[in-house]
């Protein structure tokens, strides 16, 4: 075993001595694992409990997808690489924009350093939204399955992926979306052999489906059935979440929301207030762009500060802190979040406008996160891992240190 290590944001990882597979399974409430071992579909996973290592991890808040992933890979929380949300509101430019453009990205990855070092890297991720983030200064292979048909040697470090798995191109609203990434990780297992790979899959079924549901268990038998593939090819697999899922209806299905741009425009005047939710991005079918965690842009801190207490007055609400406030305790970049942070309660969402929002898509009641109440996600490995102090607050971002300095 080499002793070399790669040093990536002030954190030492030592340079593998097999492969290693990091899984960020979107939206894995630690209850479909706990169901899905339960009914007997998981058979692996159990396995892996049962002699690895089993520890729960808080994810970032806004507990959302792309500050999440880029925690991971990047080992930091997002006041050091930058992303704390899909979407924000750039002040210089006055214009709302998607923030998965690498342009916003403060910090470098740790699979970006270990290419560099000369290690072979794979990322694959279900949209390609995380894409380009995920790979980020990156030497190697990194592609979606929403655009694997469109990969090519030039951006995408292979070409005739959909040959190599054996997959159609599925749709992004689909279980088989984050299938394609798990039987990609398998075949560049078993035809390239990373030493390093990342994969990251969508929680369209998690948004639908509930822990010990027909159609979670389905889906978490499926992944059972590559992690095992995965560690029959020798691969060192840790496997955590981006974020939790909750409902947010009540019980006559219909979603809890918070209006909070209506409510502050009743309040104090249209365009007074400009109300930000984080978890926008193209994919809003299964969540209509209701999360629990938004931002709030008052026309001065002065003004912020008044509308604080009232806001926290709101049914629903469970915290709502100023800009300095959010990045202390949410370790955020403060340039990015607005005046005001609001958080509501585990059945709550928080929405703009009511005509903002289509909800007619909405097949299911409403599950979604965002909210610290969707803080706590799986961190499993299916090796036995030492040195991890037990008062040690672990994090999913610390996936990479347990897999490359902890695992045995």
């Amino acid at each position: 075993m080499t002793s070399r290590t790669i040093e990536v944001n002030a954190r030492n990882y030592r340079w593998m001595s097999r492969p290693v597979v990091v899984v960020c399974v979107d939206g894995c409430e630690p209850a479909y694992l706990d169901a899905a071992v339960a009914a007997g579909v998981a058979p692996y996973l159990a396995r892996m409990i049962e002699t690895g290592a089993n520890l729960l991890a808080d994810c970032v808040v806004p507990s959302f997808t792309n500050p999440n992933n880029l925690s991971i890979v990047t080992g930091a929380p997002p006041a050091v690489h930058g992303i704390c949300g899909n979407y924000f509101f750039d002040r210089e430019l006055g214009e709302e924009v998607m923030m998965n453009d690498p342009k916003y990205l403060r910090a470098g990855t740790v699979l970006a350093a270990f290419a560099d070092a000369g290690a072979k890297v794979a990322v694959v991720t279900a949209k390609d939204k995380l894409r380009k983030l995920l790979g980020n200064r990156m030497t190697g292979i990194c592609f979606s399955s929403e655009k694997a048909d469109q990969a090519t040697l030039a951006e995408n470090g292979i070409d005739g992926v959909v040959d190599l798995v054996g997959m159609p191109v599925p749709s992004v609203y689909s279980a088989e979306l984050s299938e394609f990434v798990f039987a990609s990780g398998v075949k560049l297992m078993e035809t390239r052999r990373p030493d390093l790979m990342y994969l990251s899959t969508t929680d369209y079924v998690q948004h639908k489906a509930a822990p010990g549901s027909p159609a979670a268990n389905a889906f978490y038998a499926m992944m059972d059935r590559y992690l095992a593939q995965l560690d029959a090819l020798g691969a060192t697999i840790v496997l955590t979440a981006d974020h939790g899922m909750n409902d947010k209806h009540g019980s006559d299905g219909k979603p809890n929301v918070i209006y909070l741009q209506d409510v502050l425009d009743g309040w104090y005047g249209v365009d007074q207030a400009r109300v930000i939710l984080p978890i926008t991005d193209p994919y809003v079918v299964h969540h209509g762009a209701l999360g629990s965690f938004a931002t709030v842009y008052a026309p001065d801190e002065a003004t912020a500060a008044q509308w604080i207490p009232r806001l926290r007055e709101l049914p629903g609400m469970e915290s709502v802190l100023s800009r300095a406030e959010a990045a202390r305790r949410f370790e955020l970049p403060p340039d990015r979040i607005g005046d005001i942070v609001v958080v509501s309660e585990r059945d709550t969402v928080i929405g703009t406008s009511v005509s903002r929002h289509d909800l007619s898509a909405l097949e299911v009641p409403l599950r979604s996160h965002g909210g610290v109440s969707e803080q706590r996600v799986p961190l499993i490995c299916n090796r036995p891992v030492e040195g991890i102090a037990s008062s040690r607050r672990l994090r999913n971002f610390d996936a990479l240190d347990l897999a490359l300095n902890h695992a045995q």
